[in-house]
């Protein structure tokens, strides 16, 4: 027969380890799912609204590892919240509906809601569908997502496609293997050896410089494809970061690349 002991580690070793992001306005419903879902071992954080969820994911996007959504928000609905989100986050969001429509499961898995689920619903089934969202994200983020939101930016490293709201760009496979490295972690400096490695491999010895030649191009296709702001920054002496908002601008410097190629027998 197991102790009390052995019983308590063995029900926290059953709790999960992760923050949830709880939008909802009724606050009875609130309040139940928050205790519930700190019971479980979960760090919640809470909403009423959409203005609320959205300054919550501003202010803690980066620690959010699942989104639970209410869609009948008051003022700012859920799926405005959603598209906010997926402008710069790839956690999961699980929207929650009374309403059971099918268009409304459509527009919001259309606008990136990893599962929806719909008034009334069983509380042992919403927790088992965040057990299970929290856990499909602890082992996606061990690999590059199936779509990185970047602003109006989306990039499908799996299918080597990126677009800019809708319209697909014409990448070469350098340029792509560029922008995928870059914005996989935003605000990273890579050094030009860093991403000839990453990108090239570290058996093909080229010049840095060919480095600078591809962003230059890439640059110029972000340019044209209508994006409000450089998201790929010089770094003076350094190398290169992506940026998600010009804001950030200021804390780099402009540096001139050529305007030839270099060992083009490697661009790609």
């Amino acid at each position: 027969m197991e102790t009390g002991l052995l019983m308590a580690a063995r029900a926290d070793e059953r709790k999960e380890c992760a923050t949830v992001l709880l939008v909802e306005d009724d606050p009875t419903l609130r309040s139940t799912l928050a205790f519930n879902l700190t019971r479980e071992g979960y760090e919640v954080l809470t909403a009423a609204d959409g203005p609320a969820a959205i300054e919550l994911v501003a202010r803690n996007g980066d620690q959010l590892d699942l989104v639970i959504l209410d869609v009948m928000l008051p003022g700012v609905s859920g799926f405005q919240v959603l598209r906010a989100i997926r402008r710069d986050y790839d956690f999961p969001v699980l929207m929650l509906s009374a309403r059971g429509e099918e268009q409304d499961r459509v527009d919001g898995l259309e606008l990136g809601a990893d599962d929806y689920v719909v008034k009334p619903f069983a509380l042992r089934e919403l927790l088992a569908r965040v057990r299970a969202a929290v856990r499909r994200k602890a082992v996606v983020s061990a690999r590059p997502p199936g779509v990185l939101f970047r602003g109006d930016l989306q990039i499908e490293p799996d299918r080597r496609r990126a677009t800019v709201r809708g319209v697909e760009l014409q990448l070469r496979p350098k340029e792509f293997g560029l922008l995928v490295t870059l914005a996989l972690e935003p605000g990273k400096v890579f050094q030009r050896q860093e991403l000839l490695d990453t990108v090239w491999g570290t058996d093909v010895f080229v010049d840095e410089r060919t480095v600078d030649v591809h962003i230059s191009w890439l640059r110029g296709k972000l340019h044209e494809s209508g994006l409000t702001h450089d998201c790929i920054r010089t770094v003076y002496g350094a190398g290169y970061r992506f940026t998600m908002g010009p804001d950030q601008a200021s804390t780099e410097l402009p540096e001139a690349a050529p305007t030839t190629p270099v060992a083009a027998n490697h661009q790609g």
